[in-house]
């Protein structure tokens, strides 16, 4: 009697462990996983909504997201935490690159910042170049938003103030510390003006009170590179995940997803792909 309790014991427990192993896996495997670390704006305009279904299809590998500004994307980088970064701040990124825990940056794409703020125009800034339009501003002491979060945007909002000869400051001039579209939101109720990337801008018009401003000048060009990362920054980068990225995002298939994203619901694509073309840079 004994031996049949232990035999049925020993049954039930077979089939609760069978029926264990029989459920779905919890996720995507780690082991065709990746961390991206790339900018508010690639996140905010909506583009990785449209690549990352497409790389993943295309691969196999899983993307982790981890959107911050382009200044924080390469700290991640640096720490080896993050696999691969795509950014839009040129100048940080050539430094970073030659500090060697990073492998290839290659041009993905670019498109451009705007000036943008209440159709007003207290500053009176419509269709000035940049220097002139941020020398009226803080002339006027107007309203300015920053992001303040050591951004490519920021970035390039520095060297326009620099270039016009400005040192922003006072009341008129607040940072939010926060992405695009939450800078954009704030400037927007506070009637204010900020520098956006045209992408982020367009994908959130219909909920702001900006217009655009100031546009087409050669200093708001807005240009993103994939970098891979490489072991030399820490043990847990893949750089097999990153190469994986980095051949995908600058591939025909992927440089067309880019072309078309924004077309059909705004009339024009929102970013244009570059892979394979001369370098640009801001100004040049």
């Amino acid at each position: 009697m004994r031996r049949a309790v232990v035999l049925v014991v020993a049954l039930v427990g077979a089939v609760l462990l069978a029926g264990c192993g029989s459920a779905p896996p919890a996720g995507p495997s780690a082991e065709r996983s990746l961390i991206l670390a790339t900018t508010t704006s690639t996140q905010d305009s909506g583009l990785l909504d449209e690549l990352l279904p497409e790389f993943t299809r295309a691969t196999g590998w899983q993307v982790k997201t981890l959107a911050v500004g382009s200044g924080q994307a390469l700290e991640l980088g640096r720490r080896g935490e993050a696999d691969v970064l795509l950014v839009h701040s040129p100048a940080a990124e050539e430094e970073f690159v030659a500090e060697g825990a990073a492998g290839p940056r290659r041009l993905v794409m670019h498109n451009d910042f705007v000036l943008v703020g209440p159709s007003a125009d207290p500053a009176g800034i419509r269709g000035t170049d940049s220097a002139e339009a941020m020398r009226r501003i803080a002339g006027t002491r107007a309203v300015f938003v920053s992001r303040g979060d050591d951004s490519g945007t920021h970035a390039r909002e520095k060297a326009l103030w620099a270039d016009a000869g400005i040192t922003p400051g006072g009341s008129w001039y607040q940072a939010t510390g926060q992405g695009m579209g939450a800078t954009l939101r704030v400037a927007g109720e506070k009637a204010a003006y900020t520098l956006s990337d045209r992408a982020t801008y367009l994908a959130q018009r219909d909920t702001l009170s900006l217009e655009v401003l100031g546009e087409g000048d050669p200093g708001l060009l807005n240009v993103y590179h994939v970098i891979e990362m490489t072991r030399r920054a820490g043990d847990r980068v893949r750089p097999d995940g990153a190469t994986a990225f980095a051949d995908w995002i600058v591939s025909p298939a992927a440089q067309e997803a880019i072309g078309r994203f924004g077309r059909a619901e705004f009339g024009q694509p929102l970013f244009t792909p570059d892979a394979g073309k001369a370098e640009a840079t801001p100004g040049g």
